[in-house]
């Protein structure tokens, strides 16, 4: 029995000096990890939380957008911006705004939307379509350069068709249709052949005096 007793004191001193050694060490690493796992918990909570006071502003937004009150709209857009900028919900709000600040007619807020989707959403689908509208806004100004500047950026494989044929339009109007028809030829066959966009794209090389029939024959590997 006192031989089980010295036993046990010379493990309870070893105990002793180990912690006395490593004691502080391992409190404060542990200090880290709960921190860690604390503040990971606090983030999730606070995420969760940015989301659903966001789409509640949407759904608001949504609302207002409908009715046709813009001053409200304006207010309801900036409250989102600021608050939820970095959120989903505040990116497809913008594109929400810009679609009835366009059908308005005040295109420098449609501008000031989209360019706020274009430059801070995190998602490349949204980026692209932000863009896109811009370049046709400034298509409509003759903002050539402008526009031609937004369409050099990268875009997603299955918007840079899209892109190609924007570029086709503002050279078209820039009057070269030489360019203009590269620019929708490189858009039609990258289109998907069930692509209802590629009537259009028919349409405008059609006028251009060039034939689809081409495009096809040479996509399919087949002699014209």
């Amino acid at each position: 029995m006192a031989h089980l007793d010295l036993e046990e004191q010379e493990q309870l001193d070893q105990i002793k000096h180990f912690w006395k050694q490593y004691g502080n060490l391992i409190t404060w690493l542990l200090i880290v990890i709960l921190a860690a796992y604390a503040s990971w918990n606090g983030w999730q909570y606070w995420q969760r939380k940015q989301a659903v006071q966001a789409a509640a502003l949407y759904d608001e937004l949504e609302r207002v957008a409908r009715a046709g009150d813009l001053t409200k709209l304006e207010r309801v857009l900036a409250d989102m911006q600021e608050q939820f900028g970095a959120t989903t919900s505040a990116h497809q709000a913008a594109l929400l705004a810009a679609k009835s600040y366009v059908d308005a007619g005040k295109n420098d807020a449609a501008k000031a939307a989209l360019n706020f989707v274009a430059e801070k959403a995190k998602d490349e689908g949204y980026q692209a379509i932000a863009r896109l509208r811009l370049v046709g806004l400034l298509l409509e100004t003759k903002a050539y350069d402008e526009a031609l500047k937004l369409l050099s950026a990268k875009f997603p494989p299955e918007f840079s068709a899209l892109a190609d044929d924007r570029r086709g339009d503002i050279y078209l109007a820039q009057g070269k249709p030489s360019e203009a028809a590269a620019e929708y030829q490189k858009a039609y066959r990258a289109m998907p052949k069930d692509f209802d966009y590629r009537r259009l794209l028919e349409i405008k090389l059609a006028a251009l005096g060039i034939s689809t029939d081409t495009q096809t024959a040479s996509q399919s590997g087949a002699k014209p």
